[in-house]
């Protein structure tokens, strides 16, 4: 392959600059270290961005508004790329136990996340940090096909496999080729719960560290084609995802031989993140004194469309009670158009997000239902509703109609553990009306 001709030509060029001085090797590996803990878990799914993610690892400031979770990913994911520096120094060989305490240093803590039973219903799991997996965790591909991997009981036979493996190979085999494949094959096993993509780039990197070569960074931008590659991997074609991987490398070897040169390293697209976080914090200013339109944007997206989702999810479960159902999500002013009950979630989405501007001061979800087919319950309705109004006092009162409340400051976002609150006093209070409605009618039949 070419580019692994390049990388090993640039990796020459890069050992003949060696020893590179102590102010150089501390600023290449800065900057390796805070793209790595941005760019691997914002491949994950994580809110931080760039800016928020520099201000987090170089000055322990946190972002309002962001989950605990998400700060607990990015710290934790920068105490395992230290702890890697530091093996490395010690010639630490890689085993089982290594790629558990990894796994412990990157997710910290247990935690809960949404899972589907055996016959398709909603759940939750625990995550156990640096512990093999105890449930399934096949995945669903984009054509609905189920792309299974290792079951749980086979997973410490293929993990010892893996590393007998890897032991084998590292005196012979190409540390490019060997790191490529080890990536994928830890992938096909997926060993944890969760953080197996961000435990895999980590010890793909260990690797080829280990050999002298940089970090790979794969950039969340380029999300698409790095899955791509690995869905090609899955078919039985991995030479793209090494080709793939190979330009990754080409790229770090290239920012590394120019830092131990003692040129800039800043690379393009630096600047825009810079420029990023810049119009952040003029941003700021307007949001302390009164609200825009962008910050109504991200408390629609970051909070009330997930709640919605929630809130629709939860609610349906009624229908089956009921001849008729529908669910709505509208804001006010209304500028273009009138809410529309029963079409479905992303037409509601959709259609109130062109709705927003900066005079936007109310939102509101509605679970409407009516006819029972019983004897007594035809006329029974029920409306279900959360409320989203702005408030005198620079914040927003999230209502239900059971009148429970949550206030958040401009820019803040509701909590997962929020949001189910909010629901749940909904469905709760639908339960008690159905059962106080069916005992009312119960008391008059006894007494005919």
């Amino acid at each position: 392959m070419n580019n692994i001709t390049t990388v090993v030509a640039l990796k020459k060029e890069l050992d003949d600059l060696r020893p590179i001085s102590k102010a150089d090797e501390l600023r290449i590996m800065q900057k390796f270290r805070l793209d790595w803990n941005f760019h691997s878990n914002n491949l994950e799914g994580n809110s931080l961005t760039y800016g928020e993610t520099k201000a987090l690892i170089l000055f322990g400031i946190t972002a309002q508004g962001k989950p605990l979770k998400d700060h607990l990913e990015i710290t934790g994911h920068d105490e395992a790329i230290k702890w890697i520096e530091e093996v490395l120094k010690e010639d630490r060989p890689l085993t089982e136990n290594f790629i558990r305490e990894l796994h412990k240093l990157i997710l910290k803590e247990d935690y809960q996340v949404p899972a589907i039973t055996p016959d398709g219903q909603p759940t939750k799991k625990w995550v156990r940090v640096g512990k093999y997996k105890e449930l399934p965790n096949h995945v669903k591909t984009v054509t609905g096909e189920i792309f299974r991997f290792a079951t749980p009981e086979e997973t410490p036979a293929k993990m010892h496999d893996l590393l007998e493996w890897y032991h084998k190979e590292k005196g012979e085999a190409n540390p490019i080729l060997l790191a490529t494949k080890f990536h994928y094959k830890f992938i096909c096993i997926h060993p944890f719960d969760d953080g197996n993509g961000r435990t895999a780039r980590i010890l793909m990197n260990f690797i080829l560290m280990q050999f002298g070569y940089p970090p790979v960074i794969i950039k969340a931008q380029d999300k698409a084609n790095y899955f791509a590659a690995l869905r090609r991997a899955d078919a039985g074609v991995l030479e793209p995802f090494v080709e793939y991987i190979t330009d990754n490398l080409v790229r770090s070897l290239e920012i590394m031989i120019k830092g131990a040169r003692g040129e800039d390293i800043e690379e393009p697209d630096d600047l825009d993140k810079e420029l990023a976080i810049l119009e952040k914090q003029i941003k700021s200013f307007d949001k302390r004194i009164g609200l825009d339109e962008d910050t109504i944007v991200l408390l629609y997206e970051n909070s009330i469309v997930p709640l919605f989702h929630k809130f629709v999810g939860a609610c349906s479960k009624f229908d089956k009670f009921y001849k008729e159902v529908g669910f709505t999500l509208h804001c006010s002013p209304i500028i273009r158009s009138e809410a529309v009950l029963g079409m479905d979630e992303k037409y509601n989405i959709d259609r109130v997000r062109k709705e927003i501007t900066k005079h936007t001061t109310h939102f509101a979800v509605h679970y409407t239902c009516q006819n029972i087919d019983r004897i007594g319950l035809e006329d029974f309705k029920y409306n279900s509703r959360i409320s989203i109004d702005k408030s005198n006092s620079n914040t927003f009162l999230f209502t239900s109609s059971t009148g429970f409340k949550i206030e958040k400051s401009y820019g803040e976002q509701l909590t997962e553990e929020e949001m189910d609150k909010l629901v749940r006093s909904e469905t709760k209070k639908h339960k008690e009306i159905i059962e106080q409605k069916i005992a009312e009618l119960q008391q008059a039949k006894d007494k005919i």
